[in-house]
C-alpha cells in the first residue's frame, strides 16, 4: 500500500497503537489522528477487531472501507464486510468492470468467471498468464510443482525463485499440504548444510520464512514474510530480513517461524505475488469452496499455475457452503 500510494501504511494493530496485555492504546478516549481513514482487505477484519477500531475514529473522520466479500472471511469471528453490506445503512459501491489493461488477463477473466459459478477456462497458449495442468496423484502433482518452482517458471519468466514464487494450498496437512511442500520445496530449492535445527524443521540460510504470531517487541506481526540472512551457530541465533529489518531470533524463539516457501491460501489472503501455484485435488476435499478458490488466484499479479484434477476445480467452483458467521446481534437486527 505505501509502494502504491506514496503514504505511510499500517496495519490496524498497529494503528491501534495494540500494546498486550493492556490492550489498543488508541480508543474513545485517545481516539485517531486525521480527517480521512481508509481500510483495506476489509474482509478480513473479525468483529473483536472492527469494535475496537470504531472506537477509536473521532466522530469527524471520514471512513471508507474497502474488501472483497467474495474472499475468504476473517479467520476470527463474524462475517463484518458482509454483514456491513448486507446491512443496507452504509452507502456501497461494488466495482464490477474489467478495466482496459486487464481485459486481456486470463487471471481476471476467470476471478470473474468463478464469483459467477461459471467454470474457468483452463486452456491456454502460452501468450496467457493463467495454467492448467493437470496431474492425478499426489505424486505426480508434487514433482510437477518442483519442477515449476526449480527449473520450467523461473526460466521462462526469469525470476528468483524463492522471491517470486508462491505456491499456496488450501490445506495445512496432506501430501500437498503447506507442511509436506515446505519440506520438499526446502531441499529443492535451499540445499545448504548451514541452519539451526527446532523440532523436526530445519531453518537454513537464505531460507523464506514467515512469522506466525504477532510479536509486539520485535514489531513483527502474523503473516509477515521474511528471508533468514544471518546464522550464528555458536550463540545459536540467526536474523530474519523483514522488508529491510533484521530481526534477530534465539533458538527458543523459532516457533514463531514457519518456512514460508508454501503456505495455506488462508495464511495468504492479503497478499500478493509475482507467480502463484496451487496444487488444487480431492486431498482437499472438505476445503473445496468456491471463495478459497478465488481468493487463491487473485493472489497472483503476473501468473497462476494450478496443478490437478480439473473435477476438484468444478467442485469447488459450485460449492458455496460459506458457513452462516452472523452474530447473535445482528441476527436480532434482522429479525
Amino acid at each position: 500500500m505505501s509502494e502504491a500510494t506514496g503514504l505511510e501504511a499500517k496495519t490496524i494493530h498497529r494503528l491501534l497503537e495494540c500494546k498486550p496485555p493492556e490492550g489498543y492504546k488508541r480508543n474513545e478516549d485517545h481516539p485517531l489522528e486525521g480527517d480521512v481513514l481508509i481500510i483495506d482487505e476489509a474482509s478480513m477484519i473479525d468483529i473483536i477487531l472492527m469494535y475496537n477500531l470504531l472506537k477509536a475514529i473521532p466522530d469527524h473522520m471520514i471512513l471508507i472501507i474497502v474488501g472483497d466479500i467474495d474472499q475468504l472471511p476473517s479467520v476470527g469471528a463474524g462475517n463484518v464486510l458482509q454483514d456491513i453490506i448486507a446491512s443496507n445503512v452504509i452507502p456501497t459501491i461494488k466495482l464490477e468492470r474489467i478495466f482496459r489493461q486487464a481485459m486481456g488477463s486470463q487471471i481476471i477473466t476467470n476471478a470473474h468467471k468463478i464469483n459467477k459459478g461459471e467454470y474457468p477456462v483452463l486452456k491456454s497458449g502460452k501468450t496467457s498468464n493463467f495454467f492448467f495442468i493437470e496431474q492425478e496423484t499426489n505424486e505426480d502433482v508434487l514433482r510437477t510443482i518442483i519442477s515449476l518452482c526449480t527449473e520450467r517458471l523461473p526460466k521462462y519468466y526469469q525470476v528468483n525463485p524463492i522471491k517470486d514464487i508462491q505456491v499456496l494450498t488450501p490445506m495445512q496437512r496432506s501430501e500437498t499440504g503447506a507442511a509436506h511442500l515446505n519440506t520438499v520445496l526446502q531441499s529443492a530449492l535451499n540445499p545448504t548444510s548451514l541452519c539451526l535445527k527446532r523440532g523436526a524443521t530445519e531453518y537454513r540460510l537464505y531460507d523464506k520464512v514467515m512469522q506466525l504470531r504477532n510479536n509486539y517487541d520485535k514489531e513483527v506481526f502474523n503473516g509477515d514474510v521474511g528471508f533468514i540472512c544471518a546464522i550464528d551457530l555458536d550463540v545459536k541465533t540467526l536474523k530474519v530480513n523483514f522488508d529491510g529489518r533484521e530481526i534477530e531470533y534465539e533458538i527458543l524463539e523459532l516457533d514463531e517461524l514457519v518456512l514460508a516457501y508454501a503456505t495455506t491460501i488462508h495464511k495468504a489472503q492479503g497478499s500478493e505475488y509475482p507467480i502463484v501455484i496451487m496444487p488444487f485435488t480431492f486431498s482437499h476435499y472438505v476445503m473445496l469452496q468456491r471463495n478459497l478458490l478465488y481468493t487463491g488466484i487473485t493472489r497472483a499479479k503476473k501468473v497462476v499455475v494450478l496443478v490437478g484434477n480439473r473435477n476438484a476445480i468444478y467442485m469447488a467452483v459450485k460449492n458455496m457452503s460459506v458457513k452462516n458467521r452472523n452474530t447473535l446481534l445482528w441476527q436480532r437486527l434482522l429479525s
